[in-house]
């Protein structure tokens, strides 16, 4: 895993990417800057929602790393407003927080984190999360036949990295993209919970099964009159195939 950030990390010094840190712990903002900066990325930083929105506003960055317990405006409320907004609706966020809980880490994914990382935290690891979160929402256009999929009312378009149901573009965070091409490229096969976990989050990443059951709900209520293309296979995972092929 750390060799993989490596390799991420050499990538950022040729085209350096940019990371907004939103923590009101100024030590440790500071701490995660410094940290980044040698990694060879470029750092903003922000203490509290509003200075954070702002600073998405002025410049969008290739990815967030935002505290959740924010003063006055709290992380899931500036994170809300991102993903609401087309503009930056994409962004990679990064959701750092001292709630461990496992409902907590759930809240997190439901509300758009695409990565979830708990307090106290080892700065290599988080390095690491980093480089993996950016490695597979910055992949270059894809080398096989499966770039374009279309299926259904809904085109995926892997190259653009966009997606439209009948016609219509939907916005999608960079996990929702991957959990969706993951499902449609199957081509009718079933995908497990464990599948999908590796190909939409990493398979270096320890997150729980529901986590994905998490991301499905938000893409569904995304993809709309679509929705019912993604279906359930109580107790094995999930599958793309028409409504009236089966039923959840």
């Amino acid at each position: 895993m750390l060799a993989r950030a490596a390799a991420v990390s050499v990538e950022a010094m040729r085209t350096p990417k940019n990371i907004l840190v939103v923590e009101d712990e100024a030590d440790l903002r500071e701490l995660i800057g410094f940290n980044l900066e040698r990694e060879g990325y470029r750092c903003r930083q922000a203490a509290v929602g509003d200075a954070a929105l702002a600073e998405i506003t002025k410049s969008i960055p290739d990815l967030v790393i935002l505290d959740r317990m924010l003063p006055n405006k709290s992380g899931d409320e500036v994170l809300a407003q991102v993903r609401r907004e087309q503009r930056t609706a994409a962004i990679p966020v990064l959701m750092l927080t001292a709630k461990a809980d496992e409902s907590d880490e759930l809240v997190g994914f439901a509300i758009g984190a695409d990565d979830y990382v708990t307090k106290p935290f080892s700065m290599k690891a988080l390095i690491a999360r980093v480089a993996a979160l950016l490695r597979r929402t910055q992949e270059g256009p894809s080398d096989d036949a499966k770039g374009l999929l279309s299926s259904g009312p809904v085109t995926l378009d892997a190259d653009r990295h966009c997606v439209s149901v009948e016609d219509e573009a939907v916005t999608l965070t960079a996990t929702e993209f991957r959990l969706l091409k993951a499902i449609m490229s199957a081509a009718g096969r079933l995908r497990s919970r464990e599948q999908l976990i590796d190909a939409a989050i990493g398979e270096d990443v320890a997150v729980v099964d529901r986590t994905i059951d998490v991301h499905i709900a938000a893409l569904r209520k995304k993809l709309g009159s679509a929705a019912a293309w993604v279906q359930t296979v109580r107790g094995a995972g999930y599958i793309w195939r028409a409504p009236d092929q089966g039923d959840e």
